[in-house]
């Protein structure tokens, strides 16, 4: 059994409702009380993940000018990023695990689940 099940089309479906969820998730946990950064950096990630999502060349891209390797580079810095949020901005509790929780899961999908793309595998395949 293969892993590496995110494919692009996969990950065409998920950027939207991740991209929600970065917007509103942070209200309904209540983030923010201590340092209001950690609730509005979920926030404007979620705005630029959903404007980057629409310009995509992938399924469900609107204006499919930008290409996916690009989209996904972008996702695996966000999650580099987000992992450090709470020692950069001091936080605690749930609103540092909230961002802990979520740069571990989006470095999971883009590193260890997403599929290569098709031309990836054949040049893998021509050139062992």
């Amino acid at each position: 059994m293969n892993i590496r099940f995110v494919t692009k089309t996969v990950h065409a479906f998920l950027d939207y409702p991740v991209a929600l969820s970065l917007m509103a998730t942070p209200f309904l946990l209540g983030l923010g009380h201590a340092n209001p950064l950690a609730l509005w950096v979920s926030v404007a990630t979620g705005v630029a993940a959903l404007i980057l999502t629409l310009f995509t060349n992938h399924k469900t891209g609107v204006v499919r000018v930008l290409p996916y390797g690009l989209h996904v580079a972008v996702d695996r810095l966000v999650g580099i990023t987000f992992v450090a949020v709470p020692f950069v901005l001091g936080l605690q509790g749930l609103d540092a695990w909230y961002y802990w929780a979520n740069g571990a899961a989006v470095l999971l999908v883009t590193f260890v689940l997403n599929a290569p793309e098709s031309g990836e595998r054949a040049l893998k395949t021509a050139h062992p």
